[in-house]
C-alpha cells in the first residue's frame, strides 16, 4: 500500500465532507440529538402526571390524604372538585390521565372507601400510578390504625382492620399489554420511516441518477409526474400498514377496539402526510444521500419525542412541547384513540385537522421548492 496516496485518498474524502456543509453538521449534530434523547426518553420516570382528586366529605383524614398525594411528585393535582361523574368525563376526554375519588361518608371508619379511576391505555403511566397510588393509601391506612390504637387503648386488630382505606382501581379500558400500547406508535413510526426512504428514493434518488431529467424530457407534466409519485408511495404504505397490523393481530393477539374503517382513514390521512414530509425535503436534495443527512437528524428523534415507545410524561417539559408541534404526536394519538380507546371520529378530530394542516403545508411547500428545481 502507497503511503503518500494513501493519505490523499484520506484527505481528499474529509476535504469533500467538510465541503457538504448538510452532512458535516449531520455528523455532529445527529449523534449529540440521539442521545440526548435516548436518555431522556427511554430513561426517564413518569411524574408530574395530570389528576384530579374529588372530596366529597370535609375532615381531618381527607384532609391528609389531599395532602399526601399533593406532595408525591408523581401526581399533578390539577383540581378538586366535588362532582365524581365529572372528574370520570375529563378522564374519558383524556384531559387527565386519572381521577381519585374519595367516597361521601370517607370520614366513617366503616366506609372509607376510594377508587382510582384510570385511564389504562397509556400503560406505562398505569404501571407507575396504580402501584405508587396503592403504596400512598396503604400507607395513610397503616398511620390511621397506629393512631387509633393509641387513642383507644383497648383497640384491637378489629379496630386497625375498620379503619384501613379500601382502594379500588377501575382500569376503563381494561388490562392493556405493553405489545397493545405499542403497536400504535410503531404502525405510526413504520409508516412514517417508510416514506421517508420511500420518497428519497423516488425524487432525489432519480434525479441523482437522472431518471429525473429524462422522464421531463418527454411530454409529461411536473404535476403528473408529482401526483403518480405520492399515490404509488401511498399505495405501498396503506398496504404495509395493513401488513402490520393483521400480522400483530395474528402473531399477538391484539384487538383492535375502533372502527375498522376509522382506523383505516386515520393511516390513509397519516400516510398522506408523511408522504408530503418526505417530499418537502426531497425536492430540492440533488442526491439521496444530501436527502438522508437532512431527513435523519429531523426523523429520527421523532420516535422519542412523539411517545412511540414511552409517554411524553417521562420527558422533560421542553420536549413535552416541542411534540406538539410534530405530525408523529397526533398521528400516534389518533391511533392509540381509535386501537385501544374505540374511539370515534368526534375524539379524535383535532388529531386529523391536525394532520390534514401538516399535510397541506408539506405539499405547499414541497411543489414550490420543487418547481424551482425543474
Amino acid at each position: 500500500m502507497e503511503s503518500a496516496k494513501f493519505k490523499w485518498m484520506i484527505k481528499k474524502d474529509l476535504l469533500t465532507l467538510w465541503r457538504h456543509k448538510i452532512q458535516f453538521a449531520s455528523l455532529i449534530l445527529f449523534p449529540i440529538v440521539m442521545i440526548a434523547l435516548c436518555g431522556w426518553g427511554m430513561g426517564g420516570t413518569v411524574e408530574n402526571t395530570p389528576v384530579v382528586i374529588v372530596k366529597q366529605t370535609s375532615g381531618d383524614i381527607t384532609d391528609q390524604v389531599i395532602n399526601t398525594i399533593k406532595s408525591d411528585e408523581t401526581f399533578d393535582v390539577i383540581d378538586i372538585m366535588s362532582e365524581p361523574d365529572e372528574a370520570k368525563q375529563m378522564v374519558d376526554k383524556g384531559e387527565i390521565k386519572a381521577a381519585i375519588i374519595l367516597s361521601k361518608n370517607f370520614e366513617d371508619n366503616n366506609t372509607r372507601n376510594a377508587v382510582l379511576y384510570i385511564d389504562s391505555s397509556d400503560q406505562l403511566t398505569t404501571q407507575t400510578l396504580v402501584p405508587k397510588t396503592e403504596q400512598i393509601f396503604a400507607m395513610l391506612s397503616e398511620t390511621i390504625s397506629l393512631n387509633q390504637v393509641s387513642a383507644e387503648p383497648q383497640g384491637n386488630a378489629l379496630t386497625q382492620t375498620a379503619q384501613a382505606i379500601k382502594l379500588q382501581v377501575n382500569k376503563i379500558y381494561g388490562q392493556i399489554d405493553y405489545i397493545d400500547f405499542l403497536l400504535p406508535g410503531v404502525l405510526a413510526m413504520t409508516m412514517f420511516m417508510s416514506s421517508m426512504f420511500s420518497m428519497g428514493n423516488a425524487i432525489a434518488g432519480e434525479r441523482e441518477r437522472g431518471e429525473l431529467a429524462r422522464l421531463f424530457m418527454t411530454p409529461t407534466s411536473i404535476s403528473t409526474v408529482l401526483s403518480g409519485k405520492i399515490v404509488s408511495n401511498l399505495i405501498k404504505e396503506m398496504m404495509r400498514a395493513v401488513i402490520l397490523i393483521l400480522s400483530a393481530v395474528i402473531l399477538f393477539n391484539v384487538v383492535i377496539n375502533g372502527n375498522f374503517l376509522l382506523l383505516l382513514l386515520v393511516m390513509l390521512l397519516s400516510a398522506l402526510c408523511f408522504v408530503g414530509f418526505g417530499m418537502m425535503f426531497s425536492a430540492t436534495s440533488k442526491t439521496q444521500e444530501d436527502y438522508i443527512q437532512v431527513v435523519m437528524p429531523v426523523a429520527m428523534p421523532m420516535m422519542f419525542v412523539c411517545g412511540v415507545f414511552f409517554p411524553t410524561e417521562t420527558m422533560p417539559w421542553i420536549l413535552q412541547k416541542i411534540a406538539y408541534f410534530l405530525p408523529l404526536t397526533y398521528a400516534n394519538d389518533a391511533f392509540r384513540g381509535v386501537m385501544l380507546q374505540g374511539a370515534g371520529l368526534e375524539a379524535i378530530g383535532i388529531d386529523l385537522l391536525v394532520l390534514l394542516g401538516f399535510t397541506i403545508l408539506f405539499f405547499g411547500v414541497g411543489v414550490a421548492r420543487f418547481n424551482r428545481q425543474i
